[in-house]
């Protein structure tokens, strides 16, 4: 086992400075992990050494693609083992993202308008949108905290009993950080009869999964995540499925690779989960993946886990102390086993956009601000009542999102440090006090806020 110590060293680009509004440079701290990991540097090795075998896999007898197939197969054996799947009942498909991952099973699940999937008021975008195009969707109420309220849940399952072909819900929120009880709720989908979904991209990248057997009453069904979000930012995700899902019908997407024999009259689809990675498939991406995941168990998911709830910890209790500071979602800094290390908050009255742009021109330091594709909850957590949401939505359609609320979001990684969190605490005093420097302009378009006269050519650290 690795000394969680040494994470840190092996984040690409930790060390590099920025520019800021005085003229200095200071080294980046980057606090927007639910969004994107860095890469981790022993990935990027491992790619520039598997480059040198990359081709084609499992069509061609070249000694390269055998080579990039023999690989291609242990990424997907890597991922299984890595959430506790079964390669005997369940099979791992590659996809490009989370989004498109839900999107395969939300077009492979032959919902129609009459069926129901139950979703929650919590979700990110991507774990609601697809189910809209061909089902109706029920969304769990939310309680004051902002977790999940399971008699709603079940009040759900029971109002529309023998309609619900689905329960998807996220393993937790990628705004207040809270995590759901996965476990818990798969149970009570089984005892009606309904399948279960995890939308896992936040939760996979910080806390150990088990998916369970499926003869379990736990079980999850299905489970869906990224490599951005995991330290391997090369384009892929992942969803794990029951083979007898899949099995029947059509793949969501038809072409090469799907198939075992094609006439101009027939087709015969390939077996998983070749049937549904048409075309020639992110090979370096899973390759990647499978390796940060090798890494992240050589650190333990456990000792990851514990060194980001001493960082929110130590946040929380340094916002807490400041009465300018109101924190969305739970905010006890003694109660951590049920949430990660995310944080959305706003200073005063302030717009989230100006802060996070202050934040990064005076400070170096990179957050995420705004809704974080989860408008609903966003709102329900700010109390936007119905009369107020309805002009922002006419004020957006016209092209204004000044005026759009959100909240400035600090998430961690298991590289981030408590010195990190000082600057970011010095950066909010200063701007409680009102005496950050610079003079900000509102692209109203865009809801964003940028530094007047601040210049800089992005040429000089990266260009084609």
């Amino acid at each position: 086992m690795r000394n969680i110590n040494e994470f840190r060293k092996i984040i690409c680009g930790i060390d590099k400075k920025v520019p800021l509004l005085d003229g200095s440079y200071k080294q980046y701290v980057f606090f927007d992990n639910a969004a994107s990991t860095p890469s981790l540097t022993e990935v990027n090795e491992t790619i520039i050494k598997f480059l040198e075998w990359y081709s084609a896999v499992h069509r061609a007898a070249g000694f390269k693609s055998l080579v990039s197939t023999k690989a291609y197969d242990d990424a997907h054996e890597i991922i299984s083992k890595f959430v506790g799947a079964d390669l005997e009942k369940q099979t791992v498909i590659f996809t490009k993202n989370t989004t498109e991952a839900v999107n395969k099973i939300s077009s492979r699940l032959n919902l129609t308008k009459d069926d129901v999937v139950i979703s929650s008021w919590m979700e990110h975008h991507s774990n609601d949108l697809p189910y809209r195009r061909f089902a109706k969707v029920e969304y769990i109420d939310i309680n004051e905290d902002g977790s999940l309220n399971e008699n709603d849940y079940i009040q759900k399952l029971e109002k529309n009993k023998g309609k619900v072909k689905l329960v998807a819900i996220t393993g937790a929120s990628n705004i207040t950080g809270i995590c759901n009880p996965i476990h818990k709720f798969a149970k009570i989908a089984h005892q009606y009869g309904v399948k279960f979904l995890v939308d896992a991209a936040q939760l996979a990248p910080h806390k150990k999964i088990d998916m369970y057997p499926s003869d379990h009453p736990e079980h999850i069904d299905f489970l869906v995540f990224s490599a951005h979000k995991m330290y391997s930012p090369f384009g892929i995700g992942v969803l794990i499925a029951p083979k007898e899902i899949l099995e029947k019908g059509e793949p969501s997407e038809v072409g090469g690779g799907t198939v075992k024999i094609v006439t101009h009259d027939e087709v015969h689809w390939a077996d998983l989960p070749e049937k549904e990675e048409a075309g020639s498939p992110n090979v370096v991406g899973a390759i990647a993946l499978a390796k940060a995941i090798q890494i992240l168990n050589d650190f333990t998911m456990e000792a990851l886990d514990e060194h980001e709830k001493s960082l929110t910890k130590y946040l929380l209790e340094r916002l807490n102390d400041r009465k300018e500071i109101s924190v969305l979602g739970p905010h006890n800094p003694n109660d951590l086993e049920n949430r990660l290390g995310v944080v959305a908050f706003n200073i005063g009255t302030l717009p989230n956009q100006l802060v996070a742009a202050i934040f990064s021109a005076e400070a170096g330091i990179g957050v995420r601000s705004g809704c974080f594709c989860a408008h609903p909850y966003l709102k329900k957590l700010m109390k936007v009542d119905k009369k107020e949401s309805d002009e922002l939505i006419q004020k957006i359609i016209s092209g204004d999102k000044s005026e759009l609320p959100g909240a400035v979001r600090v998430s961690f990684g298991a590289y981030n440090t408590f010195e990190e969190i000082d600057r970011l605490i010095d950066i909010i005093d200063i701007i409680i006090k009102g005496k950050h420097k610079g003079k900000y302009k509102l692209v109203k378009e865009y809801g964003i806020y940028y530094p007047d006269n601040f210049e800089v050519k992005f040429s000089d650290y990266f260009s084609l």
